[in-house]
């Protein structure tokens, strides 16, 4: 079973990024288990004296990663505001910088608006940063501008879902060399950062 965490980089409720999202689900295949990561608003601001040595980071920061570490690949559909990925977002990701749960994970960037490519550029940027694999071919750049569409609709759309089923595919081509790598990673005990 090929196991992918989905993140909205929006907090709204009726978010393109969200229904996009929603839309993968209900095109993966049953070998594929889709979860949508739905508690980022909750995610306390970053702060690393929270999360050193001998610190217990709170409660929800656990969640968050145990939900990274559960997860194969991760899918991100994000918002752009002021030509820049969302606060709540990027906040997330800070948690994630001191541990290994995302290292060499595939990751694919859903942009459900072609007017936003600063945001995608940046969060591409710091997931590279962040040793994971951004998937070229897993980050299309989706027609959706003026259209309010929910998950089925966009699910039901030939274009829309011809799209996301190649990042899907990206995905499991992705996933083998991913796995392996983070099983050296794990025998050889490296920590994120260092040699």
């Amino acid at each position: 079973m090929l196991n992918i965490l989905t993140i909205s980089g929006s907090l709204r409720a009726r978010s393109s990024n969200t229904e996009v999202l929603r839309a993968v689900a209900l095109l993966a295949p049953q070998t594929t288990k889709v979860t949508m990561f739905t508690g980022l608003g909750e995610l306390p601001h970053f702060n690393p004296d929270l999360d050193g040595e001998g610190a217990t980071p709170p409660e929800a920061v656990g969640a968050f990663r145990s939900a990274v570490a559960r997860a194969d690949a991760i899918l991100i559909s994000s918002p752009e505001y002021a030509h820049g990925v969302p606060g709540a977002l990027k906040n997330a990701l800070d948690w994630l910088v001191s541990g290994t749960e995302i290292i060499y994970k595939p990751i694919g960037i859903l942009n459900p608006s072609p007017q936003s490519t600063y945001a995608q550029a940046q969060l591409a940027e710091t997931l590279r940063t962040m040793s994971t694999v951004v998937l070229e071919d897993g980050s299309p750049i989706l027609p959706l501008t003026g259209r309010r569409l929910n998950a089925a609709s966009i699910a039901e759309d030939p274009e829309l879902a011809m799209m996301l089923r190649q990042t899907l595919h990206a995905i499991e081509v992705a996933v083998p060399t991913s796995r392996q790598k983070r099983l050296d990673l794990q025998l050889t005990g490296t920590q994120h950062g260092t040699d």
